[in-house]
């Protein structure tokens, strides 16, 4: 099933109460909502494009940007309020989420739009 974002599309790959993918499709010049999980790893792979990963570092007064291209991933701790975008070219990505417990741990602070 494929559900739609204001950025894009989700698409879950597989799931179980540990680990879940979901394959992502971002629109150019959009964002996610600058959102935490609160149990759960959040591990970004790039498929095609370029993405850009911001997160409010926990553990001191920081914010980290990450660019990532094809075949490179980077994984963010649960706990750390975190938000992609995209320029002005399309991403395809796959989400990763592990831990326990899975379901209901996202606690959003902003909503995701359009630049």
């Amino acid at each position: 099933m494929i559900s739609g974002k204001a950025w894009g599309a989700t698409q879950l790959i597989f799931k179980n109460e540990n680990f879940e993918v979901h394959r992502i499709d971002i629109m150019p010049n959009c964002f996610c909502s600058k959102h935490k999980h609160e149990y759960k790893h959040n591990i970004f792979y790039i498929e095609e494009g370029l993405l850009f990963v911001k997160v409010w570092k926990k553990d001191y007064d920081l914010i980290d940007i990450t660019s990532l291209e094809k075949g490179q991933m980077m994984d963010v701790s649960p706990g750390e309020f975190h938000q992609f975008s995209t320029q002005d070219k399309p991403v395809v990505a796959y989400e990763i989420y592990y831990s326990k417990p899975i379901g209901g741990d996202i606690i959003r602070e902003t909503c995701g739009g359009r630049t």
